[in-house]
């Protein structure tokens, strides 16, 4: 093998691993890949094809001439190219249009170039796809010293992009996580509160038209302090968020009773009635995240019957016993509307979920609706 081969191909898996390990994403590290790749064969075209999962392989990057038409370009499972992304051994011809093995599925925009050769891009069971390097057609054939370096380059830089795509794919999966985690308490905690202080003024608002009414000025300072409740729960998630140690920017244990009633109260003013309340257990020290997800299901089963429901009565029964807390929501209105968005009580079954509990809805227009969450409770 020639040295100063070997000591370019060392540069560039050292320079490829750099890259792909740094935090730059797969896709920007392919181009970096098919450019070293062509400068080791001294090649005038570099591509990396990706397998699917039907055999057929895609040029995912590509460097030297045509580069812009490639790009997307889809050859057969029986091309060499995607014989070698399965994982079979580098394929060499002298000239990609004429060798039996590779002639009959050459593309017209490749049929340009001569010397062909393609190394897997990857080793064992990482193998990605094929590296592939071309010269114009009449070249010089690719040496054996250059075939040996090409295949130990592709092998080694697959390797490196695949562990890559893990870390990066481990760390947007955690992003994902945390930004649906932020969205769903933004949707049943803050947004709710919003709906129901924004419900209150407007009701203030037309009632203001025809005259003032007694008990308006109440209204408003409750809208208000409901208001000024959400800014302070925004600061808190703020505050948690930030915080190098989660756990200990837990609040405390919540007066679920309380909670409760606040809720009520609110669904009251927005539906013109009281709903019917009833509280059984010791709810007055149940902790916070516990407490978070029951106030969630609550006003979000009190937001639909208050939206869609038409319901002139409403049940609300909160309990504590052994196993945990159950809550259950009744309305005797025209159930869930057919087509309307279900995002908060898809939100409450994935909060269920993920705490170990149970929720389901049962809807009719006959029967009303029944909105149910339990949720275990440490012991």
């Amino acid at each position: 093998m020639e040295p100063t081969l070997a000591a370019r191909a060392l540069s560039a898996a050292t320079e490829i691993t750099t890259t792909a390990l740094s935090g730059d994403e797969p896709s920007a590290v392919l181009g970096s890949v098919v450019a070293r790749a062509a400068e080791l064969a001294e090649a005038d075209l570099g591509v990396v094809m990706v397998r699917a999962d039907d055999g057929t392989v895609s040029i995912e990057a590509a460097c030297g001439d045509t580069t812009q038409t490639l790009v997307g370009l889809v050859l057969a499972p029986e091309s060499a190219a995607g014989k070698v992304a399965r994982g079979g051994e580098t394929v060499v011809a002298a000239d990609v249009t004429t060798d039996p093995r590779t002639a009959p599925y050459v593309p017209d925009e490749l049929k340009r170039f001569g010397p062909f050769a393609a190394a897997p891009f990857g080793a064992g069971g990482r193998v990605l796809g094929a590296l592939t390097v071309y010269r114009r057609q009449g070249a010089e054939p690719f040496s054996a010293a250059t075939i040996e370096v090409l295949t130990a380059f592709a092998a080694q830089a697959g390797v490196v992009l695949a562990l890559a795509e893990g870390a990066n794919a481990r760390h947007r999966v955690t992003l994902y996580q945390e930004r649906e985690r932020i969205a769903r308490e933004l949707h049943d905690v803050i947004v709710q509160r919003l709906y129901a202080a924004g419900m209150q003024l407007d009701r203030v608002r037309r009632r203001m038209r025809k005259r003032f009414a007694q008990g308006d000025a109440e209204r408003l300072g409750e809208a208000v302090d409901q208001l000024d409740q959400t800014i302070e729960e925004i600061r808190g998630t703020v505050r948690a968020l930030r915080s190098p140690d989660p756990e200990h920017a837990q609040a405390p244990a919540t007066d679920l009773a309380e909670s409760a009633n606040g809720e009520v109260r609110i669904a009251g003013e927005l539906l013109g009635f009281p709903p019917t309340l009833e509280l059984s257990g010791d709810l007055g020290d149940i902790p916070a995240e516990g407490a978070d997800h029951i106030r969630a299901a609550l006003r979000e089963a009190l937001s639909n019957v208050v939206r869609h429901s038409g319901a002139s009565e409403c049940r609300v029964t909160l309990s504590r016993d052994g196993e945990g807390v159950k809550l259950r929501v009744r309305d005797n209105g025209s159930g869930v509307p057919q087509g309307v968005a279900t995002r908060g009580l898809r939100h409450l079954s994935e909060r269920a979920d993920a705490a170990g509990g149970k929720f389901f809805v049962n809807s009719s227009p006959s029967m009303g609706t029944l909105v149910a969450f339990d949720l275990p409770l440490p012991h």
